[in-house]
């Protein structure tokens, strides 16, 4: 995925860099637009990362970038390969850079509950 022209390369450095704290609201508030609740996305967030629900609060409130978020995770789901589909266009489960590839994974599940998907859908049960 990384090439030499730089582009790529910047893109995944500003994904990389962007702070947990300003997406999270973002995921909330489109959540809550469908009629979902708060405590949905942070327990797909917590089924996805293993974070405590308690522990996403705090970190969206620190400067966290999504690299840290997501490498300091307690324990990656292991059926989070079972997410498939497209975000943004691109197909999930091809992303190549496992850290672009963990952030779709949340994207995917906000979508989905966003779009009144069941719980246990959404959490792959």
């Amino acid at each position: 995925m990384a090439e030499t022209s730089g582009r790529p390369e910047r893109n995944l450095e500003r994904v990389y860099r962007m702070s947990f704290g300003l997406v999270y609201p973002l995921y909330v508030r489109k959540a809550e637009k469908k009629g979902r609740t708060k405590d949905e996305v942070d327990e797909a967030i917590a089924w996805l990362t293993g974070y405590a629900k308690r522990d996403i609060e705090a970190i969206a409130a620190s400067d966290t970038d999504l690299e840290h978020f997501f490498g300091s995770a307690p324990r990656m789901n292991p059926n989070a390969s079972r997410i498939t589909g497209l975000v943004c266009g691109h197909r999930v489960e091809g992303i190549e850079d496992d850290i672009l590839r963990k952030v779709r994974y949340l994207d995917k599940l906000v979508d989905e509950l966003a779009k009144g998907r069941p719980m246990e859908k959404v959490l792959r049960a």
